[in-house]
């Protein structure tokens, strides 16, 4: 599919650049999709729950009541896990959430997801460009100008830009990623995804 090329002012440059059917229009696979989103997220966390259990609990092992003649259940420790302030049963501990998905199921999830992002034409493509300085208000510029302020959007740059990943860092819906970086998870997450030149020419080449 062909698509306008957008100038650093959002304007359309009258030019027109291919995206490559062997990324953007391959049959998506939807468990895959699934999986790896469900990998990124499992790598988000920390796993450091942990709750105290009745042998961690601090507190007198006498015993609280006689065994009989009280009318009640017998009990025996304070850190019981049915009085109040007791150990926790099967409480959570430190774990590790990770898993492993081969690389080629990595490498066709993001094919799937940017296919689905093709056909719901929510892929814009802009002229490789770089900044001086930081400059949120350009940046912001940028994306008034292809009519795309207030949605979630994803710049995928062609190679680390610092002056322009610092210009978006400000702006709560904009996030810049870089070719190499890029995942399914930001993917499938933006409103749209705005590849700079540089970048399509990177994805020409897999």
């Amino acid at each position: 599919m062909e698509l306008a090329i957008f100038d650093i002012k959002g304007q359309d440059t009258g030019r027109k650049i291919s995206l490559p059917a062997s990324v953007f229009g391959v049959e998506p696979n939807d468990h895959l999709l699934y999986m790896a989103v469900k990998q990124f997220l499992a790598n988000q966390r920390q796993g450091t729950h942990k709750a105290k259990e009745r042998n961690e609990i601090a507190g007198s092992k006498r015993k609280l009541k006689r065994q009989k003649g009280t009318g009640g259940a017998r009990a025996g420790s304070i850190k019981s896990p049915v009085f109040r302030g007791g150990g926790r049963i099967f409480g959570p501990r430190p774990r590790d959430y990770r898993f492993k998905m081969n690389h080629k199921e990595r490498v066709f999830a993001r094919y799937s997801a940017l296919t689905y992002k093709a056909k719901e034409m929510q892929i814009s493509v802009l002229e490789s460009f770089s900044l001086e300085t930081p400059r949120t208000k350009e940046y912001l510029s940028m994306l008034t100008g292809m009519q795309v302020q207030g949605m979630k959007t994803l710049l995928v740059l062609g190679a680390h830009d610092k002056n322009v990943y610092l210009s978006a860092r400000n702006l709560e819906k904009a996030k810049v990623v870089t070719f190499d970086s890029l995942n399914t998870y930001d993917i499938l997450h933006a409103d749209r995804l705005i590849l700079a030149e540089d970048a399509v020419a990177r994805f020409s080449q897999l």
